[in-house]
């Protein structure tokens, strides 16, 4: 269903307007729910209030607006100094707080321990998307906590379009997915930098590359699940190339990229990481060993 052509007569506080606040804001408005909206910073509302929302004059009176508060904020910090104050906690409670700001799973943990202790209804969430995405059926959202309390508000949560997928019980589940999946967006786009770096001194242009670096990008999804399957199996064993054929090119590209003066220190990384991996002997292993190295366990 469109955000355009959702109806819910529940109404939604939103709080903090930075750029994704103000897409979800934006998107609740267009889909028809009533909005309250409230930021730290005064002024972000301009747009959001003559499309209909209510600005509120102060997070309290943001937070008895509605009954459903949906905050993004920049971190756990953010969250902790707007929410974690005495008349804001009394107005929080009975009422139901998805917190979409990001961290990591312990502070998400941690926020629902608190939530449980000042009687807020909580439920943790994560946005996998830009904000362009928000009130589109591109959006992805990922949620974890009570799963009665998913269900209650998501004809409310589905105002904001996408996709949105519930992970379980664990508060701190959306916060993991989130972590991990951006851990391959941002290793992934240092590795692309890096690459157009050791390509410019190499007299290749960023356009010239792009058409084969999205070739890559291709046989990328495929080993995704190919990998998941093995690491899941616990079944490291090499089908195509092993550890010992992963270093000797990673080796390659770290003496190209010294050789031009381009700092190598995330390959680097990596090659030392299979240099372990081979001295722990897993040399005839897939790349897939490699996640246990990196873990606590060998």
């Amino acid at each position: 269903m469109s955000a355009h052509t959702h109806n819910t007569s529940r109404p939604v506080t939103v709080i903090g307007l930075g750029p994704m606040g103000r897409a979800l804001a934006a998107a609740f408005l267009a889909a028809g729910v009533a909005t309250t909206v409230w930021n730290r910073t005064p002024g972000r509302d301009r747009e959001l209030v003559a499309g209909g929302a209510v600005s509120a004059t102060s997070v309290e009176a943001a937070v008895t607006a509605s009954d459903l508060i949906v905050v993004c904020v920049v971190d756990y910090d953010a969250t902790d100094a707007i929410l974690r104050r005495p008349g804001v906690e009394a107005a929080l409670k009975g009422r139901t707080l998805v917190n979409l700001s990001a961290d990591i799973p312990d502070r998400s943990r941690e926020a629902g321990r608190w939530a449980a202790e000042h009687g807020v209804r909580y439920l943790d969430g994560a946005i996998m998307t830009p904000t362009t995405t928000i009130g589109t059926p591109h959006g992805v959202f990922l949620h974890s906590g009570p799963q009665e309390l998913y269900e209650e508000h998501k004809p409310v949560l589905d105002a904001l379009s996408g996709t949105h997928t519930f992970l379980g019980e664990d508060i701190g589940r959306a916060a993991a997915f989130d972590i991990a999946l951006l851990d391959i967006w941002w290793t992934s786009m240092t590795g692309y930098m890096h690459a157009l770096a050791l390509a410019r001194a190499e007299g290749i242009t960023a356009r010239e590359l792009a058409p084969f670096a999205k070739g890559i990008g291709e046989i990328l999804p495929p080993a995704f699940d190919e990998a998941a399957v093995e690491i899941d199996n616990g079944d490291h064993a090499a089908k195509v190339n092993p550890i010992t054929s992963a270093a000797s090119t990673m080796a390659h590209i770290v003496h190209a990229s010294e050789a031009h003066g381009i700092d190598a220190s995330v390959m680097r990384a990596a090659e030392g990481l299979t240099r372990r991996a081979i001295g722990l002997g897993h040399g005839g292993d897939e790349l897939t060993r490699l996640s246990e190295v990196m873990g606590r366990h060998l």
